[in-house]
């Protein structure tokens, strides 16, 4: 089996956004995110991982990472999620 790429979601704990992103290691992802390596989110820290998926090929992981930037994929999102968002936060 070949390596993986995974979407990400990320929960903002300061402004309550979500942040997509795609990686093909989500640990190194995570910590450069957290420790502020990242312009798109250094602001919004501390950030939680709430969801993520992993693919074989590198075009799936990016058409679902757009897709979850869609008005409608964040509404699937949001569904998807909606009770551990409601508990957690």
């Amino acid at each position: 089996m070949g390596d993986f790429y995974y979407v990400y979601v990320l929960f903002s704990l300061k402004d309550n956004k979500f942040y997509i992103g795609f990686t093909n290691d989500i640990k190194r992802r995570m910590r450069e995110h957290n420790q502020g390596k990242n312009p798109s989110t250094s602001y919004r820290l501390p950030l939680e991982l709430i969801y993520y998926e992993a693919h074989l090929n590198k075009e799936d992981v990016r058409r679902r990472e757009r897709y979850f930037k869609t008005t409608k994929g964040k509404t699937t999102l949001r569904q998807l999620l909606r009770e551990s968002l409601k508990n957690h936060f």
